[in-house]
């Protein structure tokens, strides 16, 4: 498949993609996306926004979702590192309420596809990190939700050894839990 390597997680719809670098002594160059590729993979969905952030190490962003116009999201990191996490939220899903993390950071070059239907964040492990994401749906902030990131019920694992403190904003810190907010996405 052209220039990309799909790999399956234990979530249907969740994959990590890595692509080939071509690399010499003045750098690399790399594609990070290419919708023919993509769509011989059976990931044919349209992206209408890239974004783009910057956090120090400690910050924890999500676990985001829209409960309309729901988000698939390609992620990726250009600087340091991030653990990014995806739940599921679809309706009927034998894996609804489960997780899935995966490293990225600016030196493995992975990429993450989180469709809709999951909630979706990241915590910054390097001192620093640049991350960047296309998304299949335009930002709506009245459709804002979003699930607890330490919920006990979804339990996810974040790697918090050498973290000394948890950033969150104030709209993370009082999210819901999963059991809390009944989210279950019909797709």
């Amino acid at each position: 498949m052209g220039n990309f390597k799909f790999i399956e997680t234990p979530i249907e719809g969740l994959y990590i993609i890595e692509q080939k670098v071509f690399g010499d002594h003045r750098g690399y160059f790399m594609e990070t996306y290419n919708f023919e590729d993509f769509k011989a993979a059976g990931l044919d969905m349209v992206f209408v926004q890239d974004n783009q952030s910057k956090s120090k190490k400690g910050v924890l962003r999500g676990m985001h979702f829209q409960t309309q116009h729901p988000q698939g999201k390609l992620v990726r990191v250009i600087k340091g590192e991030v653990y990014d996490v995806a739940i599921d939220l679809r309706k009927g899903s034998k894996t609804y309420g489960k997780w899935y993390g995966v490293l990225l950071t600016d030196e493995n070059k992975r990429q993450f596809y989180v469709p809709e239907g999951f909630a979706h964040g990241f915590l910054v492990t390097s001192e620093e990190a640049e991350f960047v994401y296309k998304c299949t749906d335009f930002y709506h902030p009245e459709f804002e939700g979003g699930i607890l990131w330490n919920d006990p019920e979804v339990a996810i694992e974040w790697p918090l050894e050498g973290i000394e403190e948890v950033l969150l904003s104030d709209k993370d810190r009082n999210a819901k839990t999963l059991r809390e907010s009944k989210i279950e996405f019909q797709l």
